[in-house]
């Protein structure tokens, strides 16, 4: 099998792809192409374990260049998109960026799938799309009601998933992640941001009253799950993917905290987000009726990743430095 992967220069899809490599979800695995823009969240680094694998290629290309994709993508079997701007901050001071990589980028992709004949194919989303819940949590067929630009898009993009499976009859599923957290995550994100400050000494930004609640996956929980999707979801399905441990900010901030032996004087409150989400909660028995199950109970997972911030300084600090976070 033939994979090409693209944004798998960024979190979650270098972590796919090194998984992928290394045999973790079975399979006959001939070749993987990562094939990503190496925007400011692409990061080479995160591919460096696999670069030298014989199996292994990467081609720097935009997902909206349909002229680059017709030259890369025959001869595939699988195309897995993790494209894509994720970080709503941003995309309220800058909506434009993510509706041309979200939604023109994914029909782009789409599209040249239906050119080449690709057998299979996976959209990645996020749990983001539903907007917000007070009670419960959603299944698969709640409607998408997006509130920040970053999730419009991101429905956006699962809305042409549908069409294109309807219309067309490409085999193509989407998933919807809850918040991942885990090992090279960009320094933007909540976790990698607070570890981070705190190694330096800086207290860390608390938005609003702090009880805003997600649903914490780790992304080796979330890849295992993409790869069941891969081989297992059915045509224009959606596959809610969860972590099974709902925080919220005050209570994550505190793990954090306790996680790096500091207390409560490090945190800096903040005005809230516009739009802010009150409580994500995803069910996610459609895909645990197919195999999946977490692996990584959050504490450890925690412990692991703060860890891993402490012991690769290398990798973040010029990242956000750059980033001027």
């Amino acid at each position: 099998m033939r994979y090409f992967v693209t944004g798998a220069a960024g979190f979650i899809g270098s972590h796919f792809v090194r998984e992928l490599l290394a045999g973790t979800y079975g399979g006959d695995v001939t070749g993987v192409t990562v094939y990503d823009k190496l925007t400011y969240a692409g990061n080479l680094e995160n591919l460096a374990s696999v670069k030298d694998d014989p199996r292994f290629a990467f081609v720097q290309g935009d997902i909206c260049d349909g002229d680059k994709l017709d030259e890369v993508m025959p001869g595939h079997d699988v195309v897995v998109n993790f494209a894509a701007e994720t970080h709503v901050d941003r995309s309220i001071h800058g909506p434009q960026d993510f509706i041309v990589t979200n939604v023109v980028g994914t029909q782009t992709i789409l599209d040249a799938c239906l050119r080449h004949g690709i057998p299979r194919t996976v959209h990645i989303g996020t749990d983001e799309v539903y907007g917000s819940i007070d009670e419960g949590s959603w299944d698969e067929n709640e409607p998408l009601m997006p509130n920040s630009p970053y999730s419009a898009a991101k429905a956006a993009a699962e809305m042409l998933v549908r069409a294109y499976f309807v219309t067309y009859g490409l085999n193509v599923s989407s998933t919807r992640c809850s918040n991942n957290y885990g090992p090279y995550q960009f320094p933007e994100k909540v976790i990698p941001l607070f570890v981070t400050n705190l190694i330096d000494g800086n207290k860390v930004p608390l938005y609003g009253d702090g009880l805003n609640v997600r649903d914490w996956l780790h992304v080796d929980d979330h890849c295992r799950g993409i790869a069941l999707v891969v081989e297992k979801g059915a045509p224009g399905e959606s596959y809610n993917i969860g972590g099974g441990l709902e925080l919220n900010n005050r209570e994550l901030t505190e793990r954090v905290l306790e996680a790096m032996g500091v207390d409560w004087s490090m945190v800096q409150p903040v005005e809230d987000r516009k739009g802010h989400d009150r409580r994500y909660s995803v069910n996610d028995g459609k895909l645990r009726a197919l195999g999946y199950a977490p692996q990584h109970a959050f504490v450890d997972g925690l412990a692991e990743t703060v860890q891993w911030y402490k012991d690769n300084e290398a990798w973040w600090r010029p990242l956000k430095s750059k980033a001027a976070l």
